[in-house]
């Protein structure tokens, strides 16, 4: 089964539920999908040095 939760704030790609498990983050208050959570964990820890 598969419902759609929302659209990633950066990308705009659907974000669903996949059989019980969210696919996606929610980051910060946003809801981003998998590919722009890792982005924004680089941009975050590139930020930190």
């Amino acid at each position: 089964m598969k419902e759609l939760i929302g659209n990633c704030n950066r990308c705009d790609d659907a974000v669903y539920c996949k059989d019980g498990f969210f696919d996606g983050v929610l980051h910060e208050g946003k809801l981003l999908c998998i590919v722009c959570s890792e982005q924004a964990e680089s941009e975050e820890a590139s930020t930190k040095r």
